[in-house]
């Protein structure tokens, strides 16, 4: 990695979360909250609003940095689902978990009503994989100004897995996200409110996955901190075999693989076990995180 490379990475290992500071001088965790009755790995354990927020405060003493609160399913094949009924699953729960901690809470929509009613809740930022491409979603993330996480996606979740398609995935990506990045800061949003996201099993193959993981290095040198979705994804499937519930020791490896392959934020459902991976690697590479 060059000097200026180096540069420009140290000047976006803070993201300023209206108002709380989330200092990227180590690997990160967000911790997923789905509440929706559909996700594709814990779809309808945190429907109610009581059940959301026991599991947040639970896995922030298990060592979460934020909370991803998702109203919608991105599964292969979802649904989409009413502006209405997405408010009227994530608010009560961002509401909810604001009052009770101080946690940073992201809101994981596409939506820019659901932006706009997030934020008068209390969510700080917001985490959209359709990369704030959707009618209103880039005005509305500049006017709120919360540090936005850009996703690439191929497709849309109901046929994004059905024939993905790249010339070179990585450069492919990388432009795209590029892209989306300099789209953001023309709108008025600051470079280091802005975290990128390669987009595992989003329109992918596993050989793409696979490419992309091995490009991380590439893509963390580009200036802008990177948030990687790995937990318990259907690549563990095509690599190991296991169902969903079993794929906990391939998503501790991808974690830690990714965290010192440059990944500034790490999205998990198994938190206390991905907190004690990535400390250990961390004392033993103190320098992780897109750093040597």
């Amino acid at each position: 990695m060059s000097s200026s490379q180096m540069r420009a990475l140290d000047q976006s290992r803070v993201i300023d979360c209206a108002g709380r500071k989330l200092n990227l001088d180590r690997p990160r965790l967000m911790g997923i909250l789905n509440v929706t009755p559909d996700s594709f790995s814990d779809g309808g354990r945190f429907l109610s609003t009581q059940k959301a927020v026991s599991h947040a405060l639970h896995m922030q003493e298990s060592g979460a940095d934020l909370i991803d609160v998702g109203g919608e399913s991105t599964r292969p094949g979802a649904q989409d689902v009413s502006g209405q009924e997405e408010l009227d699953r994530v608010i009560p729960v961002i509401e909810s978990i604001v009052a009770q901690t101080d946690i940073p809470v992201s809101v994981d929509t596409s939506k820019p009503e659901v932006m706009r009613e997030a934020a008068r809740a209390g969510a700080c930022m917001i985490n959209d994989v359709y990369a704030l491409r959707r009618p209103g979603a880039l005005e509305m993330a500049a006017q709120l100004g919360l540090p936005v996480c850009l996703m690439h996606m191929q497709g849309e979740p109901r046929s994004m897995q059905q024939a993905p398609h790249y010339e070179d995935v990585v450069a492919e990506v990388e432009v795209f996200l590029l892209e989306r990045a300099a789209a953001c800061e023309a709108a008025g949003l600051q470079r280091t409110n802005i975290l990128l996201d390669p987009g595992f099993g989003f329109g992918k193959r596993l050989d793409h996955n696979l490419a992309l993981f091995r490009a991380l290095p590439r893509l963390a040198a580009r200036g802008f901190p990177l948030l990687v979705g790995l937990s318990r994804k259907s690549m563990l499937d095509q690599l190991t075999g296991r169902a969903i519930d079993e794929r906990l020791a391939g998503s501790l490896t991808l974690a830690v693989l990714a965290a010192r392959a440059g990944a500034s934020v790490i999205r998990v459902h198994d938190v206390a076990e991905t907190r004690d991976a990535v400390d250990v690697m961390t004392a033993i590479w103190p320098g992780s995180g897109g750093k040597e």
